[in-house]
């Protein structure tokens, strides 16, 4: 098999990287870690390709990739999918790759793991992330007012990016309802053929 993939089956950054896979219908190998062990304790085959000891990696035959969006990028330009039609738009999925990164990929991640398994988390902090959070999901429900994927009327990977912890918002004490342009945008992510609920594909 050209492509394994490690991955958590809690792990939103996994599931995107899988999900994306999956829609482009591109033959893999997923192999689980358990990421409650201690890094040292964790499988010695992961260990020796994982720069970061994180999840997700991607073994393509002798090449390894880290970090999630990165990940989707190197899919994209592989399999010549979920890439958009041009330069002009590979640029803009580099845009919300990185913006995905910096806001959503943080916010609503750490909001949820604080909730399911810090029950000591600080209140300010929480409130921090809930704050950011909000943020974000309220600038992606003002983009999806005027399109109905990222780019237009078609998915790329920017749109699996941004998407990967939000079939989770109830975990984070977050109301899909409140952003209903979001809302759509999930259901019409769900409706895509191949698409499965994080804990269904992980």
């Amino acid at each position: 098999m050209d492509l394994i993939l490690y991955g958590n089956r809690e792990s939103g950054h996994s599931y995107k990287v899988r999900l994306a896979l999956t829609l482009m219908q591109a033959p893999h190998e997923y192999r689980p870690v358990d990421i409650s062990l201690p890094r040292e304790q964790r499988p010695a085959e992961f260990r020796r390709v994982s720069r970061f000891g994180e999840v997700p990696v991607l073994v393509d035959r002798s090449q390894v990739y880290v970090q999630s969006d990165a990940i989707l990028l190197h899919l994209a330009q592989r399999e010549h999918k979920l890439y958009g039609r041009d330069a002009v738009d590979h640029d803009q999925v580099r845009e919300w790759l990185f913006w995905e990164a910096n806001r959503i990929g943080i916010s609503v991640p750490n909001l949820r793991f604080a909730l399911r398994w810090l029950p000591d988390t600080p209140k300010d902090v929480l409130d921090w992330l809930r704050q950011r959070a909000l943020a974000d999901l309220g600038r992606l429900n003002d983009e999806f007012a005027k399109r109905q994927f990222l780019l237009g009327d078609f998915p790329t990977v920017a749109d699996i990016a941004c998407c990967g912890y939000l079939f989770w918002l109830d975990q984070a004490e977050l109301d899909r309802d409140a952003w209903p342009n979001v809302s759509r945008w999930l259901s019409d992510i769900s409706a895509l053929p191949g698409w499965q609920h994080p804990y269904d594909l992980m």
